[in-house]
């Protein structure tokens, strides 16, 4: 197998990923905001609250529909360009792809045209149960795709079948409740949220510094700085949940995230600054926190955290012991239905560590004839490179906290200081808006770039994955996705500016039957019937 093969087709799949988490959280995050402006509109009544929804919705609404439109790009890619990876574990990872398409796509496709046409034709209840039912098909998505994602970090619930060659699930359960996929799945949907939070905080504060739509602005804030601080402080302590996940499935990226070359006695610090050196497995120029990585990675301060030597140790014992299943494999099958029960019994008993056998296929046909030499090399391959790991986990972490001051600062000014908010801290919201995009982006490179070399942690590497084709092939189909998403790409941020400059569309009949009511209630009049009597502003 080439390996211009694996790494073309690793960088395809890298960029219309990135590419589309671009809108998916902006998406998440929009739709519950939209859903909350919405509520207060019906249990107000207040022209600006069903103003405010449907500007924002509209913004929302460009983002969905090209996030759907690139989600869509990267289903396929499993059959083209990742075919034997599709066929080896399709039975396990294209369930909740399932699922999600036909309960949660299907969900959001079929209210969002209810919820932007509806308006005029539906009772103010009953479209608010529409939006919600976007919101929610929008989360729900985000479920079942992360619990695919946290299967192939932590792959429970399936067994691999010796006669089909490929994994079979077990038990649904496990793959449905894979405590990965769980803290993954409200990890990512928190940042999302803190997304959009950013992105109404940074257009509200571009309108106040123009003078323009300040009632709708500053409402707006006050909304995102709530809903954005809550997010902020559910993703520090749900990632705190995923460092925590990661040491009992995944240690060797929880160590290279920390440059941890070495074990360390309990509790084990954590590393503020360093520059890891890969060729000579040590982090310079280090500053720690004492006992804080103990802490992270095991609650406790007397448990040890694994460093990268003695991982690596554990892959090459693992490569040994995966060799042996690889043999009674290979003499299962060749006897199939005479095959020799303690064969079987070999295999079975070995049968976990049998993906660390294909560790070995870059460097030898046959794993079983592969040298001393070799096993080594597989099992250092089991380490990712630091470096970036290390730095773009610290950049994610710190770009959270930046986030909850942010928002704890709005927050304060929106609900004690009357609304009024100096110019600089304008400037800076307006300046934050692309930041919630590059921590979500390092976030998801920890996560896929720290699993390697493995598309399924410890059961297949990524080697083995890719389709069988030419690096050509690969190198075109790269280049058309990378010139139709920057295509894409103008036309999402030119439609957004286009409708912020534009500014939200002004409901007057809305708005005089509002304030006829308004004056009613001022006069000392009686709500008509079917009207909610609410308090003047």
């Amino acid at each position: 197998m080439e390996f211009g093969i694996v790494e073309l087709s690793r960088l395809q799949f890298a960029m219309t990923a990135m590419f589309h988490f671009l809108f998916v959280p902006l998406t998440l995050g929009l739709s519950i905001i939209v859903a909350i402006m919405e509520t207060v509109y019906v249990m107000t009544r207040r022209p600006i609250w069903r103003q405010m929804t449907k500007f924002w919705a509209t913004l929302f609404g460009i983002n969905f529909v090209l996030g759907v439109a690139t989600g869509i790009t990267m289903e396929f890619q499993f059959g083209m360009n990742w075919s034997y990876y599709s066929h080896y574990v399709g039975d396990i990872f294209g369930a909740p792809l399932a699922i999600e398409g036909l309960m949660a796509f299907f969900l959001e496709a079929t209210f969002v045209g209810l919820m932007f046409f509806g308006w005029d034709k539906l009772s103010r209840v009953q479209h608010l149960v529409v939006t919600w039912l976007v919101a929610i098909g929008s989360n729900l998505s985000a479920l079942w795709i992360l619990i695919a994602n946290g299967w192939m970090q932590n792959p429970v619930g399936a067994a691999f079948n010796p006669m089909s060659m490929r994994m079979e699930m077990t038990s649904f359960y496990e793959v449905l409740f894979n405590h990965v996929a769980q803290s993954k799945f409200v990890h990512t949907v928190s940042a999302g949220y803190v997304t959009a939070s950013v992105f109404v905080l940074g257009v509200s504060a571009w309108y106040l510094l123009k003078g323009r739509h300040t009632d709708l602005a500053r409402r707006s804030i006050a909304v995102a700085a709530s809903f954005g601080l809550a997010s902020a402080l559910s993703v520090v302590v749900l990632g705190d949940e995923s460092g925590y996940s990661a040491t009992h499935s995944q240690k060797m990226k929880l160590a290279a995230m920390e440059g941890m070359w070495h074990t360390e006695d309990a509790p084990a610090p954590f590393t503020v600054f360093g520059i890891p050196d890969q060729g000579a497995r040590e982090t310079h120029f280090k500053v720690e926190i004492p006992w804080m990585m103990g802490l992270i990675g095991t609650r406790s301060l007397t448990r040890e955290v694994p460093g990268i030597d003695k991982l690596e140790a554990q892959a090459e014992e693992r490569i040994r012991s995966g060799l042996i299943a690889y043999d009674a494999l290979m003499h299962v099958r060749a006897e199939r239905e005479n095959a020799d029960p303690a064969e079987i019994a070999t295999f079975e008993a070995h049968s976990a560590d049998l993906g660390f056998a294909f560790l070995l296929l870059p460097y030898v046909e046959d794993p079983r004839q592969a040298t001393a030499e070799q096993i080594t090399m597989a099992a250092e391959d089991t380490i990712p490179h630091v470096w970036p790991l290390f730095w773009a986990f610290r950049i994610m972490v710190g770009l959270g906290f930046l986030f909850i001051g942010t928002m704890v600062y709005f927050f304060f000014m929106a609900s004690f200081r009357g609304m009024r908010f100096p110019r600089p801290a304008l400037h800076l919201a307006v300046w934050m808006i692309p930041l919630p995009w590059i921590a979500a982006e390092m976030g998801w490179f920890v996560a896929e770039f720290g699993r390697q070399p493995w598309t399924v942690d410890g059961v297949l590497p990524t080697a083995m994955s890719v389709s069988h084709l030419s690096a050509t092939e690969v190198l075109v189909t790269l280049i058309g996705f990378t010139l139709f998403y920057s295509v894409l790409f103008v036309v999402e941020v030119g439609l957004l500016l286009k409708y912020i400059r534009k500014g939200p569309f002004m409901d007057v009949a809305e708005t005089v039957a509002w304030q006829h009511r308004h004056e009613q209630r001022l006069s000392g009049g009686r709500a008509g019937p079917g009207e909610i009597a609410t308090p003047a502003e």
